[in-house]
C-alpha cells in the first residue's frame, strides 16, 4: 500500500486554506480542511484587492496552522502550496 500525507496550503485569491490530505492506493482522503474567507474584507471595494489579500494571507496562516496542530503537520510527508492564481 502506497501512502503519502500532505499539508496542502492554498492562498491564491481571497481565502487562506489548509488541508491535511492523504493519498493512498490511488485515492485522496481529506482528513482536515480549514479556511479563512476574505470575502467580507473585499466587499467594500467591489472585488479582490491584491495588497489586502496578501496581507490577510500572511496574518491568518499562522492561526490556521495552529488549528491544524504541530503534531499533525509533523506527521506529513510533504507540503503542497499554491504557486499561481
Amino acid at each position: 500500500m502506497t501512502r503519502m500525507k500532505l499539508l496542502a496550503i492554498e492562498t491564491s485569491c481571497d481565502d487562506t486554506s489548509l488541508a491535511i490530505v492523504e493519498h493512498r492506493d490511488n485515492t485522496f482522503l481529506v482528513h482536515q480542511c480549514i479556511a479563512y474567507s476574505q470575502i467580507q474584507d473585499h466587499q467594500q471595494y467591489g472585488g479582490v484587492v491584491p495588497e489586502i489579500a496578501s496581507r490577510l494571507h500572511a496574518e491568518k496562516i499562522t492561526a490556521l496552522l495552529d488549528q491544524i496542530g504541530a503534531e499533525t503537520i509533523q506527521a506529513c510527508d510533504a507540503i503542497a502550496v499554491t504557486t499561481a492564481p
